[in-house]
């Protein structure tokens, strides 16, 4: 069996790359960034007055003048003035700096009676002061953000910035998420005292949604070889992405592996040496396609697509890499089996600033009931039986 590690690199090998396509900023939202974007001008454009005030000259006001003559009102977005000698120009806030001035005064330290602003005694003005002095944020041709951005909402505003309509970003995957089995009754329909609802498939697609690959369907089908190989070719046809939950074991009922094989789906790899998801299955068809076969326990499918699924389907979007992240055991832990465990935890934080992690343990991997509630999981190395307080482990958000 592959460890997590090599789980993960073998699937990260054999994914294809997504494509790129131009979607408009509007819809932009959550894709993948596939070209720089370079501002379009000095951010700020102008010297911009950052307060309701009076501009000034500064020179005047350390030469003892406190008294000025208003010339006139300058809104945001008027043309800047040029102010003359001796007088003050009524300024707002986001408005460029008039000419000849280089001080703002704020509205509340002045007064104004028969059109002459009065500054208040004892105030003391500084030269430049709230003025958002031009490119000081950021110069013109500067790339502000980079391919493999996740967009974000203040990705957008950026992007708007720079005049774009729209951008490059990596192609949506069309994905499938496929239940298998006799015993699933969808909710809402009447359900046999040996029957189970299905809920795997609704959670791996609102997994997905989480993490932004929204173009997903749920099918259901039965463990039927015929009905099987027929139901997977359609969605091999119409997808690029397959998610399969069940049938991956070892049982006389779990078909999935040979139906894959007789479709032209390779195996790249069949059982993983963790906990939950042992049984892991992942293959490449000859159309490019990746193939996730996931097993049909709840906590393993839902542990298995956060951790090979989403890191996949991230990498082929072309999205930079974050950080490896970290807490600490909140409370010793013993798992004895020579597994790498993938530890459901809910997170607290210490006085400190530390990042902890509480053991929220599961029945049995089909206790899907006990992962609400939990932040994400932890991996614990298979070389070690227990795991102490304090000890540091990677740890995975959901």
């Amino acid at each position: 069996m592959l460890t997590v590690g090599e789980a993960n690199a073998a699937i990260l090998a054999a994914m294809p790359a997504a494509k790129q396509e131009m979607i408009s900023v509007a819809a932009a939202n959550g894709r993948v960034l596939q070209q720089a974007v370079v501002a379009e001008r000095d951010q700020p454009p102008f010297d911009r007055v950052m307060m309701d005030g009076i501009a000034i000259a500064h020179t005047e006001f350390a030469a003892g003048r406190r008294q000025f003559p208003i010339q006139a009102l300058q809104a945001a977005g008027d043309p800047a003035l040029e102010l003359q000698g001796g007088n003050c120009i009524e300024i707002m806030t986001g408005a460029s700096l008039p000419d000849g001035s280089d001080c703002i005064v704020p509205v509340e330290r002045i007064t104004v009676d028969d059109g002459i602003a009065g500054i208040e005694a004892g105030y003391v003005a500084e030269q430049r002061q709230f003025i958002h002095a031009r490119g000081s944020d950021h110069a013109k041709g500067a790339e502000l953000l980079t391919p493999g951005t996740r967009i974000s909402p203040m990705d957008i505003a950026i992007i708007a910035s720079c005049g774009l309509t729209e951008v490059a970003v990596s192609a949506a995957p069309t994905i499938r998420v496929i239940s298998t089995g006799n015993e699933l009754v969808p909710p809402g329909e009447p359900i046999a005292p040996h029957q189970i609802r299905m809920s795997n498939g609704p959670a791996l697609v609102a997994l997905l949604e989480k993490h932004g690959f929204t173009d997903s369907r749920h099918d259901h089908i039965v463990d039927d070889e015929k009905v099987l190989r027929t139901r997977i070719a359609d969605h091999l046809d119409a997808a690029n992405v397959l998610i399969l939950s069940g049938g991956v074991s070892m049982g006389k009922a779990d078909y999935v592996p040979q139906v894959l094989a007789d479709l032209g789906v390779d195996v790249v790899f069949h059982k993983i040496s963790q906990r939950p998801g042992k049984p892991m299955w992942f293959g490449i068809g000859k159309n490019g396609q990746a193939v996730f076969a996931l097993p049909g326990n709840p906590v393993s499918a839902l542990v298995c697509c956060r951790q090979y699924v989403v890191t996949a389907l991230n990498a082929a979007a072309g999205l930079r890499a974050k950080p490896p992240e970290f807490a600490s055991l909140a409370q010793e832990y013993v798992f004895k089996p020579q597994l790498t465990c993938l530890l459901p935890v809910k997170l607290v934080s210490a006085v400190g600033g530390q990042t902890l992690a509480m053991p929220a343990p599961t029945n049995t991997s089909g206790d899907f009931a006990s992962l609400s509630g939990t932040d994400g999981y932890v991996e614990l190395a298979l070389e070690s039986t227990t795991f102490k307080v304090g000890t540091g482990v990677p740890l995975h958000r959901w």
